[in-house]
């Protein structure tokens, strides 16, 4: 087991720790912050293709039989890869908040502490709800509670990161200032499309799935499930939805700065929205 979960916790780590030292050679104007947050952006990225395409692996394996048809790949990527994952990404995630606070001269960010910790845990706390629950709850139930059932439902849940190397493409053509070109917005219409396809209506469809496989209708499926799957795919989803919705909200700001740039009279309002961004 600990060669198993050793994987893992030697790549990302790994690649991180070899990105924060090859982007200063090249982007020699960057501060500590941007370096940090591109590398995490980019083993981000690395993690999703590799989920994305375990899904789809599992998913074409056992679509013949959503509930008994079985693949290895269900079980050994949360183990080898997901959990490590994950636990990485958090430590990622708060040295990416405590560079940025950093470089800006806030006093409490001059050395690690319990109070920076704090405040990255309060600043991102759905965040780390979010991976705290899928250590918690994901891992338990693909190893022990689903009595070897449902490959394909996990196969689907990992084909929810197809969003994430959209979402970090995004953030890293703002760090290299390419966020007014024809790029970004194509991008953003990406993030959108893969976000609401992959992490939103992908719950319907498994619920689909599993009443075509059972010959009940779909408003019939959550009666049939037990309630501990209906709370645990609204716990899943909420979160979900609540991102959709920002991402449409600083969608449709963009939409409109983009506007504002071209009309002159809009020129003020363009500054508003730049200030509150």
């Amino acid at each position: 087991m600990l060669q198993v979960l050793a994987c893992g916790a030697v790549v990302f780590p790994g690649l991180f720790l070899a990105f924060r030292r090859i982007l200063p050679a090249v982007f020699r104007h960057w501060n500590d912050a941007d370096v940090v947050l591109v590398s995490e952006r980019l083993v981000s990225s690395i993690h999703a293709l590799m989920a994305t395409t375990a899904g789809v692996i599992i998913v074409s394996s056992c679509r013949g039989d959503v509930i008994y048809d079985r693949h290895w790949l269900a079980t050994y990527f949360v183990i080898w890869y997901g959990v490590p994952y994950m636990t990485y990404d958090i430590f990622a995630m708060y040295l990416s908040h405590y560079y940025r606070y950093r470089v800006k001269g806030h006093e409490d960010y001059k050395q690690h502490s319990l109070r920076t910790v704090n405040r990255f845990i309060r600043r991102e706390f759905l965040l780390v709800l979010h991976h705290i629950a899928l250590l918690v709850i994901l891992l338990p139930i693909t190893l022990f509670f689903r009595k070897d059932q449902g490959d394909f439902f996990i196969g689907c849940l990992f084909l929810t990161e197809l969003s994430t190397p959209f979402v970090s493409l995004g953030k890293i053509l703002i760090q290299i200032s390419l966020q007014d070109g024809w790029l970004h917005k194509a991008n953003g219409g990406m993030v959108l499309l893969t976000f609401f396809t992959c992490r939103i209506a992908l719950f319907p469809f498994m619920y689909w799935m599993y009443g075509r496989h059972y010959g009940i209708p779909l408003y019939s499926v959550p009666f049939h499930l037990p309630l501990s799957a209906n709370l645990g795919n609204s716990c899943i989803l909420a979160p979900q939805v609540y991102w959709f919705v920002l991402l449409c909200r600083k969608g449709y700001r963009l939409y409109q700065r983009s506007r504002g740039a071209q009309s002159p009279s809009a020129a003020p309002a363009a500054a508003d929205l730049s200030k509150e961004d």
